[in-house]
């Protein structure tokens, strides 16, 4: 590790202003940003913590139905103040990582660093979720731009995440075992207008909607409905877990398991 100065500042106004200074960076739960300056991939000069902030904490129901929960939330408290709301979001929540990791991970950071293997992309895309920032809102299906790469500007700050609440929904996970990110991670959510299917850890673009499975299941929401679709293609990940092959067939059963829980 290297020197470097730290600031936890105690509103959203103040995060910003810190955040302007050269050589920012915020700082959710740290679990990828940390491990990231630790192999020196990154050197900020200031590390703006944005744990100390109230009102970027919790979870509650909007008077739209919306479950609304702030950035600098943690991954095990949306498991449990969502449950009751949104079963299949907290469920998601529920399966990132280890208790050391569901402890100080927040969804915020999440969505901000955008890995291609992350799972609440999956469940902001496939809900159709608002992504708040201290200065605008941006729709989940113009937040996401690629590995790693999202629409956020430079000190920009995920406030809240507001999901509408489906119909029915269910996440099926594919772990891969030592680290517990998505080998292949499918969301699916059925609303009054349609079917959303959002898929994590299988393109190397990162998070993508599946439409040609939501156009399926919209006719007939049942796991057989996936059965004549051909796996998505794409570039897709192929490492030492599993190659593009490998990943491209268990987006489909995977959806499959999803709809089926859903149902």
């Amino acid at each position: 590790m290297y020197d470097f100065e730290f600031a936890k500042p105690g509103t959203i106004a103040e995060a910003a202003a810190a955040l302007k200074g050269e050589g920012a960076q915020a700082l959710g739960g740290g679990q990828t940003l940390l491990p990231t300056m630790k192999q020196r991939l990154a050197a900020p000069e200031l590390l703006v913590s944005l744990s100390g902030i109230a009102e970027m904490q919790g979870v509650c129901v909007s008077d739209a139905g919306e479950v609304c929960i702030g950035g600098a939330t943690t991954h095990a408290t949306v498991a449990r103040e969502a449950a009751a709301h949104y079963p299949a979001l907290a469920d998601l929540a529920g399966r990132i990582g280890d208790p050391a990791v569901r402890n100080r991970g927040t969804i915020g950071g999440s969505l901000a660093n955008n890995d291609p293997s992350a799972c609440y992309p999956a469940a902001a895309l496939g809900s159709g979720a608002r992504i708040l920032t201290n200065t605008r809102e941006i729709a989940a299906d113009a937040f996401f731009e690629g590995m790693f790469a999202t629409a956020l500007e430079e000190g920009e700050i995920i406030t809240e995440v507001r999901f509408p609440v489906p119909q029915v929904a269910a996440w099926a996970k594919f772990a891969q075992p030592a680290s517990r990110f998505a080998l292949v991670g499918v969301f699916v959510a059925r609303f009054a207008d349609g079917v959303r299917v959002a898929v994590t850890g299988a393109s190397s673009d990162g998070v993508f909607r599946w439409t040609e499975a939501e156009a399926a299941l919209g006719a007939s929401f049942e796991a057989e409905a996936l059965a004549p679709l051909s796996p998505p293609g794409g570039d897709m990940i192929s490492d030492i877990h599993g190659s593009g092959d490998y990943r491209a067939h268990l987006v489909k059963v995977m959806a499959g398991r999803a709809v089926a829980a859903a149902g």
